[in-house]
């Protein structure tokens, strides 16, 4: 899990996707749209990403999108949305200086 945990480091806001993952996009655009702008790490285009995708299996996700805001682990779409949805999320991402509203 060190691959991830030196990716996530020092970066306010990460998301793990593929490209062709149709959640992933919507929890980008989610976020984007809040006005955060993630560093995001698209597995099937990045040359250790069968790696990144077994260490994130071992966190407990075996699918995309697996978002980390202030170097923590929110989770997935569900727990994304759920944050939104509770008007919990931007507060969340000021916290961790993701965006500067």
């Amino acid at each position: 899990m060190e691959t991830v945990r030196s990716m996530v480091s020092n970066r306010p806001l990460v998301i793990f996707s593929r490209s062709s993952c149709f959640m992933s996009h919507t929890v980008m655009t989610l976020i984007s749209n809040s006005g955060a702008n993630p560093t995001v790490y698209e597995l099937d285009q990045i040359p250790n990403g069968l790696q990144i995708e077994r260490e994130l299996t071992q966190l407990g996700y075996n699918n995309v999108p697996v978002v980390f805001i202030g170097q923590q682990l929110v989770g997935g779409e569900q727990q994304v949305m759920s944050l939104h949805m509770r008007k919990e999320l931007l507060p969340l991402l000021k916290r961790a200086g993701a965006i500067w509203l």
